[in-house]
């Protein structure tokens, strides 16, 4: 199933896609549903059993509303740095890598974004706001948790993954150099896209053959299969959660490849009047203008 929030004749609405139909279903008090997202995960299964009994109820045609981030994590964006090998590389030869001397990590590298720089599909990206003029892209896959906790073995995360979600971890470069942990850099509003819905962890059979791709005005500028981690899924879960206690709906944005504007030369970094579509195979597309 795929999760949305959305704005509709002035409200903000949260629902379930019906593809089949073109159409979201929104969540309704008498079927026992939270009106957000993330309450429907904090549900566990009885959620998703609620979700299948409204399928098939009257919708909202897809074409008639506007997309929003699909939910509101309780914790900040959880983020992974450094977690494909040619982008560890890539980002230590670029000479704005001051959080670890190796290129590749021996452990997660672990930052959060605010929770005010998050975006919607189709949002505008303020690049304009970047002093610096150092913004760049990085195409990630989101994990959406379901079942909280503390202390999760890895052997056990993926029964806490409540499904997917694309995300864009844009990053002002200068700043992330300049503070050296990364938060400030990765937190300027509206430099979490997320979206365009949570997907279900049953819709996607194989994440690990899932590409993680992004374009900038149609070029590809990055694409990796998500086995390529180096540090997968369930070890990610597994060092967050033995300090963090991890919510429903929280997301942990899982790392980007090779292929940003930081690791060309020169740089690549954006500029107001670009496109930029980040796509994960089976969970959707996430596509930003920049102004």
């Amino acid at each position: 199933m795929k999760l949305v929030t959305f704005r509709h004749d002035g409200h903000v609405v949260s629902g379930v896609v019906d593809p089949a139909r073109e159409v979201v279903v929104p969540f309704s008090e008498e079927a026992g549903l939270p009106p957000d997202v993330t309450g429907v995960i904090a549900l566990g299964d009885a959620g998703l059993a609620r979700l299948s009994g409204i399928l098939d109820r009257p919708g909202i045609p897809l074409r008639d509303v506007r997309l929003l981030a699909p939910l509101r994590p309780r914790n900040n964006v959880m983020c992974v740095g450094k977690n494909y090998a040619d982008h560890a590389r890539e980002f230590s030869a670029s000479g704005f890598d001051a959080s670890q001397q190796q290129a590749v990590p021996d452990h997660p590298v672990v930052f959060t974004k605010a929770l005010s720089s998050l975006a919607g599909p189709d949002d505008e990206v303020d690049v304009s706001a970047d002093p610096t003029g150092t913004s760049d892209y990085e195409g990630e896959l989101g994990v959406v948790i379901g079942r909280g906790g503390r202390g999760i073995a890895a052997a056990d995360a993926w029964d806490h993954v409540f499904g997917y979600v694309v995300v864009n971890d844009l990053t002002v470069r200068a700043l992330q150099k300049q503070h050296v942990q990364f938060f400030i850099g990765k937190s300027a509003r509206t430099y979490c896209p997320m979206g365009p819905w949570v997907v279900t962890r049953d819709e996607v059979r194989d994440i690990g053959s899932s590409w993680v791709r992004t374009l900038v005005d149609g070029e590809e500028r990055q694409a990796a299969p998500v086995s390529d981690l180096i540090f997968p899924v369930p070890r990610l879960i597994e060092a967050i959660s033995a300090v963090v206690l991890l919510e429903p709906g929280d997301v942990i944005a899982t790392g980007t490849p090779a292929g940003v504007g930081i690791g060309f030369e020169p740089p690549r970094y954006l500029r107001p009047g670009q496109t930029v579509t980040v796509s994960v195979d089976g969970v959707g597309s996430l596509t930003n203008r920049t102004v």
